[in-house]
C-alpha cells in the first residue's frame, strides 16, 4: 500500500483477487469488458456499471522487485512512493489534496512483479483523475531534496516493517534462502545498505523503463462507457511516449535438490515458523489443483492444518498458508505460530504428517466440493463491487496473459480432480523442494552485547 509496499501488503490486496477465482461461464456476459490498445502501447479495459456514480481505476505496472539488481533493490517501492509527492502540474502534497477536495482517493502497492496504482472517484471527477496520473507517467518530480526526505521515509519503513518486525525478518530470510538465482531473493522494500545509495542515475533509468505506457495496463470499472475513457486516453495518456521496457528476466532458479534451513534468533515472545516449497508460476496448468490443495489444508478452522494443529493436537495458535501471484515458479508458504512452551519441531512434524496424508490417500468428495465453493465465493465477493472487478481483471490480464480467462476459473476448479490434488502434492510438497525457516525466541539479557 501507500508507504506500506511490502509483501505482506500485496498479500493481503492481491492474492484475494488472483488467487481464488471462479465465475460461471453464463456470467460472463454479466461482465463485458471493452478493450483498446493506445498508439504507445498502453492496454485499456474497460468495464461498465451504472448502478453508483462512482469509478475504480487501477494502472498496472509491470515492474517490482524483480526488475531489480544487487545495488538498485527497492527501487521500485521507492518508486512507489515518490509517485505521490509531486510532478509538473501537481506539486508535492497536490495530488491528494485535489484528489480528496474532488470526492476522491488513492492508494497503491508494490510487489515482487508489479506496482500498482488504484484511485477511486465519482465520475465527475474523471477528467482530473486523468489529467494528475498524465502528469505523473511522463512528469515526476527529483527533486534531490524530496528523493532524499523520501530515502529516510523508506528506511524507516524498513527498520518498522523488517528489522523490527519478526514476520517481516523471517519472511525475507526466507526468501533470501529459497532462492539462491532468481531475483526473487530481493527483499520489495530493498536492502538498507541500497537505500542509502541509490544514485539519481538509477533513479531516472528505473522510472523511464518501469514507468513507460508500453509497460502498464490500465483498468477502468464503474459509471463509464468505453468511448469516453478511451476519447479520454486518447486525448491525456496516448501522446506521452514510450521507452524501453525491463529487460526480460531469463534467470531460472534452479531445482532444489535439498532441504534448506534457517534459524533466526531474536527477542520475541514466542516462536515462528515458515516453510516455503517452490511452485510454479501463476499462469501454470496446476494452478487451480494447487490453490484446491492450499484451501483443503489452510482454509478456514475446519481445515486439516487448523483441525490438527490448532484444535486437535493444540500446538500452535494459528497455521495458514500464503501464494502471491508471481510471474516466474514462486514459493508457497506456510506460517505457524507455536503456542508458548510448545517446540516448533512439534508444529514442522504436525504439518509434514498432514501433508504426507494428502499425497498418500485421497481427499473426501466432500472435501473438494467445499474447497471449490470457497474459490467460487471468493471470486463473487469481489465481483460485488466495483474495485473488486477492476482488481480482478487487471490481475488476470497482467499474470494470466487475458482477463478474459478469469470467466473459465469457474470451468477449471470444477474440473480439478482428487487424483489432481494428491498429484500436485506430490509434486511441489516434498522434502527436497522446501525451505523452512525458524525464528527462536531470545531474551533481551541474551541479546545484548
Amino acid at each position: 500500500m501507500k508507504n506500506v509496499g511490502l509483501r505482506a501488503a500485496v498479500l493481503g490486496m492481491v492474492c484475494a483477487a488472483s488467487v481464488g477465482l471462479g465465475s460461471a461461464s453464463a456470467r460472463a456476459q454479466a461482465f463485458p469488458v471493452a478493450e483498446r490498445t493506445l498508439k504507445n502501447g498502453m492496454k485499456v479495459l474497460v468495464q461498465t456499471d451504472h448502478n453508483i456514480p462512482n469509478v475504480a481505476l487501477y494502472i498496472f505496472y509491470r515492474i517490482g522487485s524483480r526488475n531489480e539488481r544487487p545495488g538498485t533493490t527497492g527501487l521500485s517501492h521507492f518508486f512507489e512512493h515518490m509517485m505521490f509527492n509531486g510532478a509538473k502540474k501537481y506539486g508535492p502534497g497536490d495530488l491528494d489534496k485535489v484528489m480528496e477536495a474532488n470526492g476522491g482517493a488513492n492508494n497503491a502497492y508494490t510487489s515482487q512483479n508489479v506496482t500498482v496504482y488504484q484511485d477511486w472517484f465519482p465520475r465527475t471527477a474523471i477528467p482530473l483523475i486523468f489529467d494528475i496520473e498524465a502528469d505523473r507517467i511522463q512528469n515526476l518530480n527529483f527533486d534531490p531534496a524530496k528523493i532524499q526526505s523520501e530515502r529516510g521515509v523508506v528506511a524507516s519503513e524498513r527498520r518498522l516493517s523488517v528489522d523490527n518486525n519478526n514476520g517481516g525478518l523471517l519472511d525475507e530470510q526466507l526468501w533470501a534462502s529459497a532462492f539462491i538465482a532468481h531475483p526473487y531473493q530481493w527483499p520489495v522494500v530493498g536492502w538498507m545498505s541500497d537505500i542509502e545509495h541509490w544514485t539519481m542515475e538509477d533513479l531516472k533509468h528505473h522510472y523511464e523503463m518501469g514507468y513507460s505506457p508500453s509497460n502498464a495496463t490500465m483498468v477502468v470499472v464503474g459509471d463509464v462507457t468505453p468511448e469516453e475513457i478511451f476519447q479520454i486516453c486518447e486525448k491525456t495518456i496516448e501522446p506521452i511516449p514510450s521507452h524501453a521496457p525491463p529487460p526480460p528476466v531469463t534467470t531460472v532458479e534452479p531445482p532444489q535438490l535439498g532441504e534448506r534451513r534457517l534459524v533466526v534468533h531474536k527477542q520475541a515472545e514466542l516462536p515462528l515458523l515458515m516453510i516455503g516449497y517452490h511452485v510454479p508460476a501463476t499462469n501454470n496448468a496446476d494452478f487451480y489443483a494447487t490453490n484446491i490443495l492450499r484451501t483443503i489444508l489452510f482454509e478456514g478452522e475446519s481445515s486439516r492444518m487448523y483441525q490438527r494443529l490448532v484444535d486437535k493436537d493444540q500446538l500452535a495458535l494459528d497455521v495458514e498458508s500464503a501464494l502471491q501471484p508471481a510471474f516466474d515458479p514462486t514459493i508457497a508458504i506456510i506460517v505457524a505460530e507455536p503456542k508458548q512452551g510448545v517446540d516448533p519441531e512439534k508444529c514442522e512434524k504436525a504439518i509434514y504428517e498432514e501433508l504426507e496424508r494428502a499425497k498418500s490417500s485421497s481427499i473426501t468428495d466432500q472435501e473438494l466440493e467445499k474447497a471449490k465453493n470457497i474459490r467460487l465465493m471468493e471470486f463473487y465477493h469481489q465481483m460485488r463491487t466495483i474495485n473488486g472487478r477492476a482488481n480482478t481483471i487487471g490481475t488476470y490480464e497482467v499474470f494470466m496473459g487475458d482477463y478474459k480467462k478469469l470467466f473459465d476459473a469457474a470451468k477449471n476448479y470444477g474440473a480439478v480432480t482428487k487424483e489432481d490434488v494428491q498429484r500436485v502434492a506430490k509434486a511441489y510438497f516434498d522434502a527436497n523442494n522446501r525451505t523452512v525457516a525458524t525464528l527462536l525466541p531470545e531474551t533481551e539479557e541474551k541479546t545484548k552485547p
